[in-house]
């Protein structure tokens, strides 16, 4: 499997058939794998997050969310073979869990959003099985009560919904002793399923403006935003550096 590394973050190179390849083999081969859903926004943070740096270049697969990646990509002469958009990642592998009988747990979200979540999932997803949902917390103190939860519903696929980094590092804190063999942070995944906020038209999702619409039907997200621009001059500013 082919990787691209972007500011020092690795970033696989898959399409959707070889990423939910690479994901029937992790639950066919039991252990732990981490899966993160890489975008511009991830990267930003991990230049000033350590942590979150070696959490990304550690996981079992990084796919390529965002057209800001694929556009970096580009730069660099390495293009994407394919851009994986998280939600339709999530809905692929509950497609992948209801025809295994694999049990999912969701965590995350604020209070009753990871319940009417897993209620939409089951509704596209005849036979999937919701082993448990909680809201929860990414502090360190509720880690334990949290495991406890999981853990118990034999849940064998964990979707986490705390937003980048706490997701990410809130599943690599834990996985020694998640019993689990996927564990994916989902950001507002959660939140869409739910119908709280709505997808982009599909045109929209097509040419990789799903963002532009989230910042108009969530102006507070603006700030966030930011980090596409940020992430763009780092960008320019790494090749340029690098043709010298």
């Amino acid at each position: 499997m082919s990787s691209i590394t972007i500011l020092n973050v690795r970033i696989d190179s898959v399409t959707y058939d070889d990423a939910m390849a690479c994901i029937e083999t992790f639950l066919h081969d039991g252990g732990f794998h981490q899966v993160a859903t890489v975008n511009p926004e991830f990267v930003v943070i991990a230049q000033k997050n350590a942590e979150f740096m070696r959490v990304l270049n550690t996981t079992a697969l990084n796919v390529a969310d965002g057209v800001g990646l694929l556009w970096a990509a580009r730069r660099m002469g390495q293009p994407f073979r394919e851009r994986i958009a998280g939600q339709e990642l999530v809905e692929r592998i509950a497609t992948l869990a209801a025809a295994r009988g694999e049990r999912v747990f969701l965590l995350g979200a604020r209070e009753g959003i990871a319940e009417r979540a897993a209620a939409e999932l089951v509704r596209r997803h005849p036979g999937l099985i919701i082993a448990g949902c909680f809201a929860g917390s990414p502090a360190c103190e509720e880690d334990q009560g949290i495991l406890e939860r999981i853990n118990e519903s034999n849940a064998r696929i964990l979707f986490v919904a705390y937003g980048p980094p706490k997701q990410e590092l809130w599943i690599v804190r834990n996985a020694p002793r998640l019993s689990v063999s996927l564990a994916m942070g989902v950001g507002g995944t959660f939140d869409t399923l739910a119908g709280i906020v709505p997808r982009a038209p599909r045109w929209m999702q097509r040419a990789g403006f799903e963002w532009t619409y989230r910042l108009l039907r969530e102006p507070r997200r603006f700030k966030r935003q930011l980090s596409i621009p940020y992430f763009m001059w780092l960008v320019v500013k790494s090749t340029r550096q690098s043709g010298d």
